[in-house]
Formats: structure tokens, C-alpha cells, sequence
């Protein structure tokens, strides 16, 4: 499998959360050109800050491979890690983050800031734009849809 096929299946993931009503953000760990890890975004059903997609992603890998190291795999998410996700990157040691679209307000892999460019121990290669207007699109849409609800309830 390829980046945009990786890529697809984190798209897949982001669905589960567009199903169940949470911002529509999803991610796959690889190894070897295996998913061996995957989540989506619960923070509304979970009522949890820590429930991003990433770090399901990471926690199902670790759980799988029986280790938090994960420097041989790849992570690829939809949507520019957030600092959170980005510090959790860094300490399983992580290779390599592959993301769809960018995220001006909290990206911090190039937009807002670029944690992978300070002296931390392990510095991830990072790439961006894969699949990026699949990903947008389905933020897009998912907000367009959460605005238009909120507008009928007020009616």
C-alpha cells in the first residue's frame, strides 16, 4: 500500500467519528505496510480532552505490538496533529507522520508551530497534503452540517 492508501483508511476512521455526531478526524499506525494500530476522534462520547484520534491510534498500536516504542511505524492522520498529538509522536517514537490537511489553529507539525524542529530526542520526518482535499471536504462538510443543526434548534 501506498501514502493515499493509507491514507484512505484513516479516512475510514474519521467516518466512525462523522457517525456518531464527533469533529470527523482519523488516523492508522503502519508497520512493515501493515495497519497495526487505528482510532478516531471521541471526545464529545467520551467527555474526555484526551480521546484525539492519534492517541487511539497509538494506544491500539502499543497494545498490539506489546511496547510503547514505536520507531519502526508511520502515523497517518487527516488532519495536522495538534500539540498533545504531537508530544505523544515524539515519545513513542514514531518515524514518520503523514497528514491530510493542515490546521491553522492548533497544527503543530508546520502551521502554528513545528514541534518536531525542537531538541527533542526523536524527531519524526513529517509530510503534509496527502489526500488533503478528501480531508478538508469532510471537515467541511461535517461543521456545515453541525452549524445548520444548531440554526434550526434556535428556530
Amino acid at each position: 500500500m501506498n501514502d493515499e492508501e493509507f491514507m484512505r483508511a484513516a479516512l475510514e476512521e474519521a467516518m466512525k467519528a462523522y457517525h456518531i455526531d464527533e469533529v470527523p478526524i482519523g488516523a492508522v499506525v503502519v508497520r512493515n505496510g501493515e495497519i497495526v494500530g487505528r482510532g478516531y476522534n471521541r471526545r464529545e462520547t467520551g467527555k474526555n480532552a484526551l480521546y484525539h484520534a492519534e492517541l487511539a491510534a497509538i494506544n491500539d498500536a502499543c497494545k498490539r505490538l506489546g511496547g510503547w516504542r514505536l520507531w519502526e511505524c508511520e502515523l497517518y492522520v487527516t488532519l495536522e496533529p495538534c500539540p498533545m498529538c504531537a508530544g505523544a509522536i515524539i515519545n513513542s517514537r514514531i518515524r514518520r507522520v503523514v497528514y491530510g490537511c493542515s490546521d491553522t489553529k492548533a497544527g503543530s507539525c508546520r502551521s502554528v508551530i513545528n514541534l518536531f524542529d525542537l531538541p527533542y530526542n526523536h524527531k519524526p520526518v513529517c509530510e503534509g497534503g496527502v489526500l488533503d482535499d478528501e480531508c478538508s471536504a469532510l471537515l467541511s462538510r461535517f461543521f456545515r452540517e453541525l452549524r445548520g443543526r444548531k440554526k434550526q434548534e434556535k428556530q
